[in-house]
């Protein structure tokens, strides 16, 4: 299995990709009842057909998720030009489980860990939250025990403590969903709010994972002229490194110490600032005396995937929290290969991201590649 990976990134034959199996656990799905509600929405986020430029009658569905390309979006339908930076095209490989299917096999995944993409429920009113969160994941549990064991899944919670433990309690009952993505709002005020500490427990309690997962970016003022390129490369790695910060400084991790975190593009820049993040907090005793250890002692306890795109990177990773706990992922359906709107071949082709995922791993020892790929997903999730 690793001997083929090596073959494949020595040689360039992706069709030894279908020997590899390996286990991704950062892929995500916009399922049909989703989609549907997206399409009926006329305010962020939404799912739109709009034509590409003015001077074209090509039209595309577009998934528009950040506020500020509102304006792009309302110019377009009104004929003005509309950078394709405006929204993003949202094809059958976002819904269509069948064209998972088609990726993981040219990729050579043999299972995958669904999750709903960002915004997730953030964005409807809380009892609209808690109604949605009950069917997507009745939804999940279906589409996952009717694959033959290719897919499991993280479900989804509503933003309110009552209603999200509840929810976590029907989560529990369901086989194949094993944990639940959350973003770093928590309930709307941050990982760090104290109304949260009810709900670490009770994940913790039933023996689930939380997969942490960004979307409002951080520094966002910085990024207007750039499309989603800074956005999505710096706001989401430093809402996670922020976010998971302040949940470490709160102390609420040491009232649940065995709490299981996997924490989504590698930990976003926490790997690379632990030893600055521990000095400043050691010389604020304020906030030091409040916690049980320094802050690099809970980093090592969280699980991380490993999507870094760039080998050190990844051993910088390996180096801080070791190699049982970095998991594989693909952020799939994201960073799809440039091929035409509608092109039915695009889960048969190389998907970039993906290659640079496996490529990152290329050098390690076989153990430590194994276990990566797929042992310690087995272990987390209980596969």
């Amino acid at each position: 299995m690793s001997r083929a990976l090596s073959k494949l990134l020595q040689c360039q034959e992706k069709s030894l990709l279908r020997d590899v199996n390996s286990i991704d656990l950062h892929t995500h799905v916009y399922l049909p009842r989703y989609m549907n509600m997206l399409r009926e929405r006329q305010d962020v986020p939404f799912v739109r057909k709009l034509r590409v430029h003015a001077d074209s009658e090509l039209e595309e569905d577009r998934l528009v998720i950040l506020p500020d390309e509102q304006k792009q979006i309302d110019d377009a339908a009104l004929g003005t030009q509309v950078s394709i930076s405006a929204g993003r095209p949202i094809g059958g490989e976002y819904w269509d489980l069948n064209e998972k299917l088609a990726y993981m096999d040219h990729h050579g995944i043999s299972t995958s860990v669904l999750s709903l993409a960002n915004p997730w429920l953030d964005f409807l009113p809380t009892q609209e939250q808690t109604s949605m969160a009950t069917l997507l994941n009745d939804d999940m549990e279906a589409i996952c025990a009717n694959s033959q064991g290719r897919f499991y899944a993280f479900g989804v919670t509503p933003q309110s403590l009552e209603e999200a433990i509840a929810e976590l309690h029907h989560i529990a009952t369901l086989p194949h969903v094993r944990g639940i993505i959350l973003g770093t709002s928590g309930f709307g005020k941050g990982l760090d709010d104290p109304a949260m500490l009810g709900f670490y427990q009770t994940v913790d309690q039933l023996g689930l994972t939380i997969f942490l997962h960004p979307h409002y970016g951080v520094g966002n003022e910085h990024y207007h002229n750039y499309g989603h390129a800074l956005f999505l490369a710096l706001g989401f790695t430093f809402e996670t490194t922020v976010a998971v910060s302040q949940l470490i400084l709160s102390g609420m991790l040491d009232q649940v110490p065995t709490l299981k975190l996997l924490l989504a593009h590698s930990g976003g820049t926490l790997p690379f600032l632990a030893g600055r993040l521990d000095s400043c907090v050691a010389h604020d005793l304020a906030i030091s005396t409040k916690l049980q250890h320094a802050p690099s002692h809970y980093l090592k306890g969280f699980y991380y995937d490993a999507i870094a795109y760039h080998t050190p990177a990844l051993q910088c990773l390996i180096d801080f929290v070791g190699s049982d706990r970095i998991v594989f992922g693909t952020d799939n359906p994201f960073f799809p290969p440039h091929v035409e709107e509608g092109d039915p071949t695009i889960n048969e082709s190389d998907w970039s991201s993906t290659i640079a995922n496996y490529e990152t791993l290329a050098d390690l020892d076989v153990g430590v590649q194994n276990a990566i790929l797929r042992e310690n997903a087995k272990k987390l999730l209980k596969l």
